[in-house]
Formats: structure tokens, sequence, C-alpha cells
């Protein structure tokens, strides 16, 4: 993690090789990269970390958790939090019906790094 990174992006994501691939990635863009593997660790960096910028969430988590249910509360307490979905099942994440899924960009897994980059650029600019 560099010191002078800007942009605080937490990653929320149960595929530890998806985690790290992504975290590894955005630490080399110049990213502060906070991760967590489910919604527990989601809600427990939610509640202590108050710089957040983005938020990048799988759909489906363990426990029956999906990042809607991590997003839709993250934003009510943070207005100006940006929101990416990231799943294997993206019109599972539109059929869900929530206000946040129509605002928030969705990435079909698997995806070009490429395209979160521009996304994560587009969100935050």
């Amino acid at each position: 993690m560099s010191e002078d990174a800007q942009d605080v992006v937490l990653i929320v994501e149960d595929e530890p090789v998806i985690l790290m691939l992504l975290a590894d990635y955005l630490s080399g863009l110049g990213y502060r990269v906070l991760q967590a593997e489910n919604g527990e660790q989601a809600f427990e960096i939610l509640a202590s970390k108050p710089n957040l910028d983005l938020m990048i969430t799988d759909y489906r988590l363990p426990g029956g958790i999906t990042g809607v249910m991590i997003a839709e509360p993250a934003v009510k307490l943070r207005p100006d939090l940006k929101v990416i979905f990231i799943s294997g099942y993206p019109n599972e994440i539109l059929e869900c019906n929530s206000p946040i899924t129509r605002k928030a960009p969705i990435l079909a897994k698997p995806f070009d790094l490429n395209s979160l980059h521009q996304q994560i650029q587009q969100l935050l600019a």
C-alpha cells in the first residue's frame, strides 16, 4: 500500500484467488485496498474505516449475504460511497430490484481488469 494513495477501495470477495488478484492489481494502480472475505468482515471495515471511496463487492457471499445487503446500508451511512458489483450471475443482481443496482455498475465474471479500472475511473472522477 502506498502512503500517498488517494482513493480507498474495499473489495468484498469470498474467492481468495480473485480477492488477491484484484487487491494486487488495484494496489499497483495506486489505490489503498482493504479486503473482506465475507459480509461480517465487510461490515467491520465499514464501521471502523471512515474514509472509503469505493466498494467492489461480489454478489453471492457466504452465509446467505449478498453484496446488495452490504451495499445498501453502506451507502445510507456514506452517500458518497461508490459501488461496483461483480458476479458470475449478473442477472441475479438486477432481479433483486434494489435501487442501488440501477445506479451501480455490474461486471460479469470473468471480466477484464482494464474494464474494472475504467469503471473505477468513471465513478471516482
